[in-house]
């Protein structure tokens, strides 16, 4: 075997182990979010306000956003992270539209209640 081919069968390895990485943290990140429970804090469910989620959400986005930048200029090479933070971005913007929907159509259904 090539050094060429060496280097790239180990960079696959490398690069699979940490994309398997960044799955499982971004599924158990999901577990905790769909438990009502923001990852990393201490805070009981009671106690997040929607403010908080959506300052979470739209920092989520500004990282995502410095990191491609930062690989467009050719400050950083790590294009993959840069691409896994895009989507991590996109999915909790996707996942609080959901809750906002859900949260709307309940106001709704409230609303056409009859007292």
């Amino acid at each position: 075997m090539s050094a060429v081919m060496l280097n790239a069968a180990i960079g696959q390895s490398s690069m699979a182990s940490l994309l398997k990485q960044d799955a499982v943290r971004l599924q158990q990140e999901a577990q905790a979010l769909s438990q009502g429970v923001v990852p990393g804090s201490t805070h009981n469910q009671n106690e997040i306000s929607f403010e908080q989620v959506l300052r979470r959400v739209d920092d989520r986005d500004q990282a995502a956003a410095a990191r491609m930048e930062a690989v467009e200029r050719g400050e950083s090479d790590d294009l993959v992270g840069a691409m896994l933070a895009s989507q991590e971005a996109s999915l909790s913007f996707s996942m609080l539209m959901q809750v906002r929907n859900k949260v709307a159509g309940a106001v709704d259904e409230l609303i056409k209640m009859q007292l």
